[in-house]
């Protein structure tokens, strides 16, 4: 198995799997939206709220907003040795003072820890009016996607097969499928239709150019064909910036060889040859 990046930075991640099956290429995915812990609001104290938004809304649009991550710091409430209390290492508190005029935004949260900052400061919270106010304090957690979608590490996570495009020798190059292609991933060179270099990756398999080329009646069968590789995959990965995009993949890797070992363990233990 091995893993080839095309790009990667704190934000973003594209990469090609390969040598995967689509069962582990999936969980990989569902790995990295659902099981990597990030920090988020979860609990909300309310002193003064004269604005135009419930409690309970303005409640939802703090937790909603994606907090730094520093996962050598913070611990889930149920493995802190405070047994859940809330204290520094499984809890991150901020407060919030505003009056109106003016609008609300994430740079108004001060965090207790700075490593715990809001990830954007431009991010709207509610918009007051002269004399309106809010004063809160709020306590962010350390949880996973799985238990909501406020905890997700990633904004995009997803994966295709790798495409393969096969142009025969019956190709005349009339250029119809390079028309029809809507990612310009087609070109005419001399007398047959290619993939343009570095475009193969782009393709989204939709088969228009399948359709063009038995519409200009070259025969029953299309000169150029499109399929994918079973065992090879390409990702994308956004990251909502609590955790740069390589920490979330090898923490979903880390996550995956738990799971994996744990099954391992305990099928030992039915069948009576438990590892030691």
């Amino acid at each position: 198995m091995e893993i080839e990046f095309a790009s990667l930075d704190d934000s973003l991640a594209r990469f090609t799997l390969s040598g995967a099956s689509p069962a582990f290429a999936n969980a990989f995915r569902r790995a990295m939206i659902g099981e990597v812990p990030t920090l988020a609001i979860e609990d909300v104290r309310i002193y003064d709220n004269t604005s135009a938004l419930f409690d309970e809304m303005l409640a939802h649009r703090l937790g909603l907003i994606p907090l730094k991550t520093d996962l050598s710091v913070y611990s889930t409430q149920d493995t802190c040795s405070c047994g859940g209390a809330g204290c520094p290492g499984c809890t991150a508190t901020y407060t919030l003072s505003v009056e109106g005029p003016r609008m609300v935004t994430s740079s108004d949260l001060i965090p207790q820890d700075p490593g715990a900052a809001p990830v954007y400061d431009n991010i709207p919270i509610v918009k007051l009016t002269k004399g309106q106010k809010l004063v809160i304090e709020a306590r962010a957690i350390l949880n996973t996607g799985r238990a909501h979608a406020k905890w997700q590490s990633t904004l995009v996570c997803g994966y295709k097969n790798h495409p393969v495009i096969t142009v025969s020798d019956v190709c005349d190059a009339c250029g119809m499928c390079v028309e029809e292609c809507p990612r310009d991933i087609l070109v005419a060179k001399g007398k047959k239709v290619q993939v343009a270099e570095g475009k193969l990756p782009e393709c989204s398999m939709c088969r228009l150019c399948e359709r063009a080329c038995l519409a200009s009646g070259i025969g029953e069968e299309p000169a150029i064909k499109i399929s994918a590789e079973p065992d090879r995959f390409i990702f994308v990965v956004e990251s909502d910036g609590s955790l740069p995009a390589k920490e979330i993949m090898n923490r979903a890797l880390s996550f995956i060889r738990e799971q994996a070992d744990e099954l391992e363990q305990q099928l030992g233990e039915l069948s009576g040859d438990e590892k030691k």
